[in-house]
């Protein structure tokens, strides 16, 4: 949308008050989308580190099951799951990455540890899974925050791109080209009143004269 004005000189002090704060909100915008991919960058980093850990304990604990079920009886494995295991909380909180509300997820534990289940006649193995799957609770927690943090900040930064683009492809230069037009026709009507002060001065110099 193209600006209105009129070709007036406080039209024009009022657009370059508007040029001069569309310049510093521009370079704020700027500043916070770089410094908003440098934590998002920082974030998708550890993403990708606590997805591979969650690979890795996840392969383990499926190894070890699969051994476990086959050194032991279904019957046995079935009885040593069914018992309940121990209970755990998570804590949801919010917090601030700049101006982005992102969660905070807390893992608690439950007071209880150790297996759910009395070690007689269950294999290694199986104990060994169950411990691996206990441990990637915390893991798939902080997993689950890093994940929605990285796409809220991944909006954030799209937004506030699409924002800087608008000031500086847009806004700036349409205020520039509406002040540069004030000053080019402020400038012709300034010559215009001055040759007809001019011409004015010839006629009333030769009515003298004659």
């Amino acid at each position: 949308m193209a600006i209105s004005y009129k070709p007036t000189r406080m039209e024009m002090s009022r657009l370059k008050k508007r040029l001069s704060t569309a310049s510093r909100g521009h370079k704020l915008m700027k500043d916070k989308r770089d410094e908003t991919v440098r934590r998002f960058i920082t974030y998708v980093r550890r993403n990708k580190e606590l997805r591979q850990r969650v690979e890795e304990l996840m392969s383990e604990a499926m190894a070890s099951f699969v051994v476990a079920k086959a050194t032991m009886t279904p019957a046995a494995v079935e009885e040593a799951l069914c018992c309940p295991a121990a209970s755990a909380k998570v804590q949801v909180e919010s917090g601030k990455v700049l101006s982005t509300e992102v969660p905070r997820l807390t893992y608690v534990p439950s007071a209880e540890s150790g297996l759910p289940y009395g070690v007689l006649g269950t294999s290694h193995e199986l104990d060994s899974a169950v411990e691996k799957f206990s441990q990637l609770m915390p893991l798939l927690i902080e997993l689950a925050e890093v994940e929605k943090t990285c796409n809220l900040l991944a909006d954030e930064i799209e937004k506030t791109r699409r924002r800087v683009n608008a000031l500086e492809y847009v806004m700036i230069p349409q205020l520039k080209d509406a002040i540069h037009d004030i000053s080019m026709k402020l400038d012709e009507n300034e010559r215009g009143n001055l040759t007809r002060l001019m011409k004015t001065k010839d006629m009333l110099k030769s009515k003298d004269e004659g």
